[in-house]
């Protein structure tokens, strides 16, 4: 019996994560397992459907079940991510392959690669270049380029390829067999389409455009009330005005004295886009900047990246999954959380207060929805049976 896995956001479930999920079974999984961020995004984002709505529609996809990756890891930078992912497979004890989808679509390569990116001489080089000026991922690329070459450098081009090299590094010596599929269609976020797929990007923008995108999902997704951060961009820029430097400087990868330019900036402009083109600096990305307001706003701080994920959240499985849950209930070795007002009363305050920033992104993301939905979902909806 084979258990295959892999770490996932679903922003939304479409064409080319149903086929991800084919090639698994097809690869002789007989249960596959999806660990999915939940109510906002490793770019810093909002998730356009629900994480309930997002569960149902893996279900239906060919996941036999999910378990939610909670916000602290989900919302940060692809080395944690992929870091908070991992943890909860093999904290399940029942996982015996992880795959990913890439660009390069080869492991040796990916494999060898990540090697190269612990490598010492690639660390001091690193260093260098980031005490010059560079973001990491751009002083990475540099020095791997200066002592590998250019074709472990093209890898790193790649934001699939990126994020399953954190994978691998996340799984070494774990016992867990890591394997990759080859991305077909279209690119990571690309606006091109083909018949049946395009980007998980291409279908949010043709959302928020009221256009039509069934061509690119298995089914019609069941909610027509997606969140964007412009529907409720007020409440973050009234949060960003209220909170002082003190507790940005404590929030979640804010380093460097950032936290005096977030206060300044965001007190003199009107939108998210004018307080992140007037915070960027060459050290840092949008999409780690948007990661910190996300931080921000649900209160997620440095503090919390010293611990590991502390529970197994699980947001819904099928018939066949269930079986599943009975397995991970004797072999886990942490926590399942399953019934959220129960479980949550047996876990330490220290654990309590990850799973209520979960609780707390559940409530917040309804403000982004196009039409507000009421707050408690996380302890009204139960678990998702397929």
């Amino acid at each position: 019996m084979s258990v295959g896995a892999l770490i996932c956001e679903y922003n939304p479930f479409h064409n080319g994560h149903k086929y991800m999920l084919d090639e698994m079974r097809k690869d002789g999984c007989d249960y596959i397992v999806a660990v999915m961020s939940g109510s906002f995004t490793q770019r810093g984002d909002v998730a356009v459907y629900s994480k309930f709505a997002r569960a149902t529609e893996a279900l239906r996809g060919g996941a036999d079940l999910v378990i939610e990756l909670p916000a602290v890891w989900a919302v940060s930078s692809a080395q944690r991510f992929a870091k908070g992912g991992c943890e909860i497979i093999k904290a399940s004890g029942s996982v015996d392959r992880v795959y990913f989808g890439s660009e390069c679509g080869d492991i040796s390569l990916l494999k060898a690669v990540a090697d190269a990116t612990d490598d010492e001489k690639v660390s001091e080089k690193v260093k260098e270049y980031m005490s010059e000026g560079d973001y990491y991922p751009v002083a990475l690329t540099k020095a791997i380029t200066e002592i590998f070459g250019k074709e472990y450098a093209d890898v790193l081009s790649c934001p699939n390829n990126t994020l399953g090299i954190e994978y691998i590094k996340a799984l070494k010596n774990s016992g867990i067999e890591v394997r990759t599929i080859k991305r077909t269609g279209v690119t990571h976020d690309s606006t091109t389409t083909t018949d049946t797929i395009a980007s998980a990007s291409k279908i949010r923008k043709l959302i928020s455009e009221n256009s039509d995108f069934d061509s690119f999902i298995p089914e019609n997704i069941e909610s027509n009330n997606p969140a964007f951060l412009e529907y409720g961009e007020r409440a973050l820029l009234l949060k960003l005005r209220e909170t002082s430097e003190e507790i940005l400087k404590e929030t979640a990868d804010v380093t460097e004295g950032l936290e005096n330019r977030i206060f300044s900036i965001a007190k003199q402009h009107n939108s998210i886009e004018e307080i992140l083109n007037e915070v960027k600096t060459k050290r840092y990305t949008h999409s780690r900047l948007r990661r910190i307001l996300i931080c921000t706003l649900l209160g997620i701080k440095n503090e919390h990246y010293e611990q590991n994920v502390p529970y197994i959240r699980i947001l819904g499985f099928t018939q066949k999954g269930a079986e599943l849950v009975t397995m991970i209930s004797s072999t886990a070795k942490l926590p399942l959380v399953i019934n959220t007002a129960k479980d949550i009363q047996a876990l330490n305050e220290k654990v309590k207060e990850i799973l209520d920033i979960d609780i707390k992104a559940t409530d917040i993301r309804t403000i982004f929805e196009k039409t507000p939905t009421p707050c408690g979902a996380d302890f009204t909806k139960g678990i998702i049976k397929i």
